[in-house]
């Protein structure tokens, strides 16, 4: 359970004590750097499952970002490679996370270094836009975009302040 965060607030029919709906979670602003530290775990695990993923079907998660390209050899070797990244970052970033939020770390380094990775992605598409199929080349901006959103909000989230602790 996150702290500040309360499923059970139901005061009156239909809304709460604030004038949210009832039965509507209720997050106080202590509880955001808790949620947002689960959601940069969230992140790296999947991006160690999608790293996985590419080790051994390289052109599964290649297929929606180039197509039928993706079961090309050189797709396939730069799928492997890019989910060899993908699991040392997603690694890197579990690893550091399991440390105590309180103690000063490298957290804040692995979680921003996977979403500059995810930002990076987005421009490599956006400068092949046009060569890119169709119907995934949406999915992959916003899969990529969000990741990258969600991995800057975390690593925010998780950087030490000035005394070495984290916020």
């Amino acid at each position: 359970m996150v702290p500040g965060y309360d499923h059970s607030m139901r005061t009156c029919p239909g809304l709460g004590r604030t004038g949210v709906l009832e039965g509507r979670a209720q997050v106080t602003p202590t509880a955001i750097p808790a949620l947002l530290r689960h959601g940069a775990r969230a992140v790296a695990a999947g991006r160690v499952a999608l790293g996985l993923t590419a080790m051994a079907w390289p052109s599964v998660p290649a297929r929606p970002w180039v197509g039928a390209a993706a079961d090309d050899l050189a797709a396939r070797v730069f799928g492997r490679a890019l989910g060899a990244r993908d699991i040392a970052l997603g690694l890197g970033a579990l690893m550091a996370l399991q440390r105590p939020a309180a103690e000063p770390g490298s957290a804040c380094a692995w979680v921003a270094a996977g979403a500059l990775s995810d930002a990076l992605d987005v421009v490599a598409s956006l400068s092949s836009w046009r060569e890119l199929p169709r119907r995934s080349r949406w999915l992959v901006i916003a899969s990529a975009g969000g990741a990258a959103l969600a991995g800057a909000a975390g690593a925010l989230a998780v950087r030490p302040d000035r005394n070495g602790a984290s916020t």
